[in-house]
């Protein structure tokens, strides 16, 4: 049996590069085109008619633009939106991660020419991340302040035993749904936080350098793509860079283009992998994303006496690597993306130095 079509709104200013978006995704045997769309209110009288499965949005929308037309449709018809602009344009790019804020759940890179290697890995990936986010399921997000009270329910306060040694470092992995996450995570955290954060994310080809900016300029602390040999300072952020694994090895930063694991390089594998090896003295982190990218590897952290976070089903867009690491019992508490930054405070403080401690 035929597996069901993809219905698929286009919402793109400017009509030739609509044009070849259309012709681009209608050759894909899963993909219905079922209408196209010139603005973002064009997008959202096209919703009071008909829901599709998916929307590809240009970023570059003028007049209501894509942060807006994507936080009325998460509002009113909520749709998996995939944005699509330029990786190589950083102000596009932050407003790709201002729409991600909004409700979008992915990005890709317009394909740019008509022909070429360039051109037809863009068109590819537009094609297979729409496929991919059609599975992905959306909930309705509310004007600010309404949802508020939905997400402060009990949660129980993670029990960290009050350790000699203190956390010398934190991990956090992430992919799909990841930058919004992270930037509440980060956000939360106060400008004098006492251990380095390194962070591996999932993400397109030459989107990093604008994520990372982003983060830097909406969060107190200092925010960085990481370089190998780096010592990681207290209190910043490092990002592993495109194409490169990150690890901890002797107190620094060490990158590396060795295989993919999971499919993936950078991998939040290798990243959790070399953390295990500070024991009680690290805590791993696991966020929304596709697939089973360091769920083992955090367990094995947990076993050497890590404190470990799953981010819940509820507040994910995909519940692939959290949901893999819990099953697995790699968890030491399962949190809401809001909860995980106390969280990280909490576990910090309770893992500060004794006095006169060895």
């Amino acid at each position: 049996m035929d597996r069901q079509k993809i219905k698929l709104l286009v919402v793109e200013q400017s009509s030739a590069l609509r044009m070849l978006l259309v012709n681009i995704l209608a050759s894909e045997p899963r993909i219905q085109i079922i209408g196209n769309a010139q603005s973002g209110q064009d997008a959202l009288n096209f919703l009071s008619r008909e829901v599709p499965d998916v929307i590809l949005m240009d970023i570059g929308l003028s007049e209501l633009d894509a942060f807006e037309t994507t936080r009325r449709i998460m509002e009113t018809h909520p749709v998996p939106i995939v944005i699509c602009g330029s990786s190589d344009n950083p102000r596009e790019t932050i407003g790709t991660l201002r729409s991600m804020e909004a409700g979008a759940v992915a990005w890709v890179d317009k394909p740019i020419g008509k022909s070429g290697s360039a051109f037809n890995a863009a068109a590819a990936d537009m094609v297979q991340t729409i496929k991919l986010m059609s599975e992905v399921i959306v909930v309705r997000r509310w004007p600010p302040g309404r949802h508020k009270k939905a997400l402060t329910g009990a949660i129980a306060k993670p029990s960290v035993r009050r350790l000699a040694g203190g956390i010398e470092i934190i991990g956090i992995g992430a992919s799909t749904g990841g930058p919004p996450v992270l930037q509440s995570i980060l956000a939360g955290l106060p400008k004098d936080f006492s251990v380095p954060v390194l962070i591996v994310q999932h993400i397109s080809r030459g989107f990093l350098a604008g994520m990372a900016e982003w983060l830097d300029q909406t969060t107190a602390i200092r925010v960085h793509v990481a370089a190998h040999g780096m010592s990681p300072l207290p209190g910043h952020v490092y990002l592993a860079p495109d194409e490169l694994h990150m690890a901890m090895s002797d107190g620094r930063i060490s990158l590396c283009a060795t295989e993919t694991e999971y499919g993936s390089r950078p991998s939040v594998a290798h990243l959790f992998r070399s953390l295990a090896d500070y024991g009680t003295g690290a805590i791993g982190v696991i966020l929304t994303g596709m697939g089973k990218d360091g769920a083992r590897e955090l367990g094995r952290m947990k076993a050497l006496g890590a404190f470990t976070i799953a981010q819940d089903r509820e507040t994910s867009v995909v519940h692939g690597m959290a949901g893999e690491a819990i099953s697995l019992g790699a968890a030491s508490c399962v949190l809401p993306a809001d909860k995980i930054a106390a969280a990280l405070v909490d576990a910090v403080n309770s893992h500060l130095p004794l006095v006169g401690a060895n």
